[in-house]
C-alpha cells in the first residue's frame, strides 16, 4: 500500500490503520481473495474507471499497518460544473468488511480521505443483500396491485438490516429513501440464480415448464448459440435499438460505450465480458452480454429482433449462458434489474416474469446511500448537484 493519508486514530479508533492510494496490480490481488456469491460487483473492478466517460477516479485500500489489504474501492469522482470539487460515487461499492461492528473504523478514513480529495458529498452502494423471496413466492403473490413491499420475504438477512441501521445512525440517506423503486443509480431490486452445489440437471429442472418448453422449441428450430467478438457488437447494438424502441425504454449508451466497455473489460482479463449471439437461418436474432467477476456471473444487457420470435432464441440464449456459468465454477447467475411490481398488467411486470422461470429469486439489496460532507459549503454544493441532476 502506498503512503498513508487517513489513519484510523485520527477519527477515533486506536489500532493503526493505513488507507491510501494502491496500484492496479494490487486492487486486483485483493478481489481475487473476495470470491463466492458475495463477492466483489464488475462495477468495482480498476477497469470500470475506463468504461466511464466524463468522471475522474481513484483507487483506494485499507488494512492493518505492515499488514494486508482488508478493504478497496474504485471512487468516480464527477466534477460539478464551474467548480474543483467532486461527488464521490462508489458504485455497488466499496468491497469492504460490512459484518465488521465497528463500521466508523474503516468508513470514517474513507471518508475523511475523500474530503480531502474534494469530494463534497459521497454515494455508496453496500454489499449486503436486505430481502430475498423465491420464484415460487413471487408468482404466488402476482395479482392486480400488487407490489415485492406487499410480500413476506423468505429471507431477511440480518447484516443487511443492521448495515442500514448502522448507516442511518451516522446520517446517511438511502437515495429515494424507503420508496420500493428508490433513486438510485443501479438495480435495487436483482434477480439472482444460485450455482453453487447445484448440477446442470438440477438448473435445468429449475426452469419453470414453459422455459423448458421455449429451450426446447429454439433446439428443434435450429437456434445456434455462438460466442461472439467485439466484431459483432454493431450488429448487437443495431438490436438493443429495436429492443428499446420495442420495449418503450432508453439507455442512453452508444456503440462507442460497448465497444470501449469490452476492450478494457477484457484487457484486463480476457473473457471477463462475453457476447453471445443466437442465430437462425443464418441471422442473428438476439444478443446477449456476460460479464464475469471471480465467484459471480452477470447478464448484463440483452437485445433481440422483433421477428422469428417464436423460435425463442433469448431462451436460447439465457440456457446457454447459465450452463457456461455454471461450468465456469460461479455460485451465482445474476441477472440483474427487476422491477417491483407485481401487477400482470403493468408493462414492467413482464421483465420480472420472464426472469421468474429461471427458478432463481429476487434479491433485494440495500440500494444506495448518501451522505454529504460537513460544512455549509458542502451542504450547499450537495443541493445543488442534486437540482442539476434532476434537470439532466
Amino acid at each position: 500500500m502506498s503512503a498513508l493519508l487517513v489513519t484510523a486514530a485520527s477519527v477515533g479508533r486506536p489500532a493503526p490503520l493505513r488507507l491510501g492510494p494502491v496500484t492496479p496490480e494490487a486492487y486486483r490481488a485483493f478481489l481475487a481473495t473476495r470470491g463466492g456469491a458475495d463477492g466483489p460487483s464488475f462495477l468495482q473492478v480498476p477497469a470500470w474507471a475506463r468504461v466511464k466517460e466524463g468522471w475522474c477516479h481513484q483507487l483506494v485500500g485499507w488494512g492493518p499497518e505492515g499488514g494486508q489489504l482488508t478493504g478497496v474501492a474504485l471512487v468516480l469522482l464527477r466534477p460539478f460544473p464551474g467548480t474543483r470539487r467532486y461527488f464521490a460515487y462508489l458504485p455497488e461499492g466499496p468491497v469492504a468488511d460490512w459484518a465488521d461492528p465497528d463500521l466508523d473504523g474503516w468508513l470514517g478514513p474513507l471518508l475523511g480521505h475523500l474530503r480531502a480529495s474534494g469530494a463534497f458529498a459521497v454515494r455508496i452502494g453496500p454489499g449486503p443483500a436486505h430481502r430475498r423471496w423465491d420464484a415460487a413466492t413471487v408468482k404466488a403473490a402476482t395479482g392486480p396491485g400488487r407490489r415485492l413491499s406487499d410480500v413476506l420475504a423468505d429471507d431477511v438477512d440480518p447484516l443487511g438490516t443492521a448495515v442500514a441501521e448502522r448507516l442511518r445512525a451516522r446520517g446517511w440517506r438511502r437515495c429515494g429513501g424507503d420508496s420500493e423503486d428508490g433513486a438510485d443509480a443501479q438495480p435495487r431490486h436483482v434477480f439472482q440464480v444460485p450455482l453453487a452445489g447445484r448440477s446442470a440437471d438440477d438448473l435445468w429442472t429449475g426452469l419453470n415448464q414453459e422455459w423448458r418448453r421455449n429451450v426446447r422449441k429454439a433446439r428443434k428450430a435450429g437456434v445456434e448459440v455462438t460466442v461472439g467478438s467485439a466484431a459483432d457488437l454493431p450488429e448487437f447494438y443495431r438490436l438493443l435499438r429495436i429492443t428499446e424502441e420495442r420495449d418503450g425504454f432508453r439507455l442512453g449508451r452508444s456503440l462507442a460505450y460497448y465497444e470501449r466497455q469490452y476492450a478494457v473489460l477484457n484487457a484486463e482479463e480476457p473473457g471477463r465480458m462475453k457476447l453471445y449471439l443466437a442465430r437462425h437461418g443464418g441471422e442473428v436474432l438476439a444478443a446477449h452480454t456476460m460479464v464475469t467477476v471471480g465467484g459471480r456471473v452477470w447478464y448484463q444487457t440483452g437485445a433481440s429482433a422483433d421477428h422469428r420470435r417464436e423460435v425463442r432464441p433469448s431462451n436460447a440464449l439465457q440456457w446457454r449462458m447459465l450452463l457456461d456459468a455454471h461450468a465456469l465454477g460461479a455460485a451465482v447467475y445474476d441477472l440483474r434489474g427487476v422491477p417491483s411490481t407485481l401487477d400482470p398488467d403493468d408493462r414492467a411486470h413482464g421483465l420480472l416474469r420472464w426472469k421468474l422461470g429461471t427458478g432463481g429469486r429476487v434479491v433485494e439489496t440495500l440500494g444506495e446511500w448518501e451522505t454529504p460532507m460537513r460544512g455549509t459549503t458542502n451542504q450547499a454544493l450537495y443541493r445543488a448537484f442534486q437540482a442539476y441532476l434532476a434537470r439532466r
